[in-house]
């Protein structure tokens, strides 16, 4: 089983999953922390849920900083592995991860739960505001009232005057409203619509 396999079959899966649903853009290769990390597919809506692949050919090298970045960002996320890396990956990934087995059936690729994903305990409202662009996190500071002498400023301080006038839980709401708006990706990112 190779990546773009995986990645295919994935991705139809949270296609039909959320099929007719307005409210939820499907984001490959999210970029976290300006581009320090990228999720392979992110499922936005109510909630932000990352998916990370792992096929066999992939090495596990990268999965503990991943972990550590996600964790800063993402509310759930789901490994999505093949079986060659099923035990090592167990014990890398936080308990609030959950785990998706890929394994080939021929002709077709099978997923089943190992662990379903629960809830981030620990989400950085930083790293969160970090998910805007410069002139996103502007036009909410405009919203709120607060982009009075912000347009000269860094991108560092304005994400703190961003993160000191809502909560964790409003910024959370208002930046998964401005990634499922948002429709001029840049890089590697690409957005699929699941609605209509």
């Amino acid at each position: 089983m190779n990546d773009a396999l995986m990645r295919a079959a994935t991705k139809q899966v949270l296609l039909l999953q959320h099929k007719g649903d307005a409210e939820t853009v499907i984001v490959e290769e999210l970029g976290i922390q300006h581009g320090l990390s990228r999720i392979d597919l992110a499922v936005v809506n109510g909630e932000l849920h990352g998916f990370e692949l792992k096929s066999d050919r992939d090495t596990l090298a990268r999965l503990p900083e991943q972990t550590e970045t996600y964790g800063r960002v993402l509310d759930r996320v789901t490994l999505v592995i093949g079986e060659r890396h099923l035990r090592r990956a167990v014990e890398m990934v936080p308990e609030w991860w959950g785990i998706r087995v890929a394994r080939v059936e021929a002709p077709e690729l099978h997923f089943s739960d190992l662990k379903v994903a629960i809830n981030n305990p620990s989400l950085d409202a930083r790293c969160v505001a970090m998910l805007l662009w410069r002139d996103e996190a502007l036009d909410l500071l405009e919203e709120l009232g607060r982009a009075r002498g912000m347009y000269s400023k860094c991108k560092a301080e304005i994400y703190s005057t961003l993160i000191e006038a809502v909560s964790l839980d409003d910024l959370r709401g208002r930046v998964r409203k401005c990634l499922r708006q948002r429709s001029n990706w840049r890089s590697a990112a690409t957005r699929l619509s699941c609605g209509g």
